[in-house]
């Protein structure tokens, strides 16, 4: 009796432990994406006649699903972020027929300047909520403002004239279609440069997405430097301020003074 039972137990075992069992080649967990990503240069010089470039980012893809890459459920966005720093937005209001500055606001430690390229619209790629947990894109930038006390009433007001400054002065761009892949698992992405973009270190990120779901990043720093007579001018200002000052206020008058003597009447 007791044989019995025990061989019934065996036989009521026996599915669950063929189901469990490992085959060879058969991986033992799931392999995570890997991204990664090398820039065209990892230097700009900004010199006199300096009006802007395209920087060329190239990436690749490992350990991916080759038939969620076949139906284009891979999506790829990349961003050229610039130093961050604080930033003050006025507001001007006429006031007994005179423009002044009534109110403003200060956010702290936004990026100077933002670039992007994606696969596609950003907004098909993930949902808003996931952009403004990962900060990614123009719309989803944090933006808290410094000591801020209030009923919060401004502050959508004030954060849409951040955009839509940065934006108007070309800081600010977005590209739906710059990212492209050359081929299943490589691609290459193109980000505009603005004439006006600031010195410093930047951050180049891409991010991996699968099926609307974030995967990976990752990022590589990308130098922006003034060269030449720029530069020693920048540096002069900063290292011998009252030099620098007072070499302005000699040139003004030697430059007044001889446009006097070219343009006066006798």
């Amino acid at each position: 009796m007791r044989l019995l039972v025990f061989a019934i137990a065996l036989l009521c075992l026996l599915p669950a432990s063929a189901g469990a069992q490992w085959l060879p080649g058969q991986a033992t967990e799931a392999v995570r994406e890997g991204l990664e990503i090398g820039t065209s240069t990892s230097e700009i010089a900004i010199t006199s006649d300096f009006h802007g470039a395209d920087l060329t980012i190239f990436g690749a893809l490992s350990n991916t699903d080759q038939l969620l890459l076949a139906v284009g459920q891979y999506d790829v966005v990349v961003v050229l972020e610039g130093p961050r720093e604080d930033a003050t937005v006025r507001k001007k209001e006429r006031v007994f027929g005179i423009w002044v500055n009534t109110r403003s606001m200060t956010f702290e430690a936004v990026p100077h300047s933002y670039s992007m390229s994606s696969s596609r619209m950003i907004d098909d790629i993930v949902t808003p909520l996931d952009l403004t947990d990962q900060g990614i894109g123009i719309d989803h930038i944090p933006l808290t403002p410094v000591g801020f006390v209030g009923d919060g009433s401004n502050l959508g007001e004030f954060r849409e004239a951040f955009r839509r400054l940065q934006q108007g002065g070309g800081l600010y761009d977005r590209n739906p279609s710059g990212v492209r892949f050359v081929s299943s698992n490589l691609f290459k992405a193109s980000l505009r440069l603005p004439a006006n973009i600031p010195n410093g270190v930047h951050s180049v990120r891409a991010y991996l997405f699968k099926s609307g779901i974030f995967v990976t990043e990752k990022s590589l720093p990308l130098r922006v430097i003034k060269t030449g007579i720029e530069q020693t001018i920048t540096d002069a200002a900063h290292d011998q301020p009252i030099l620098y000052g007072c070499a302005a206020v000699l040139l003004a008058v030697i430059t007044g003074w001889g446009a006097s003597l070219i343009f006066r009447k006798d």
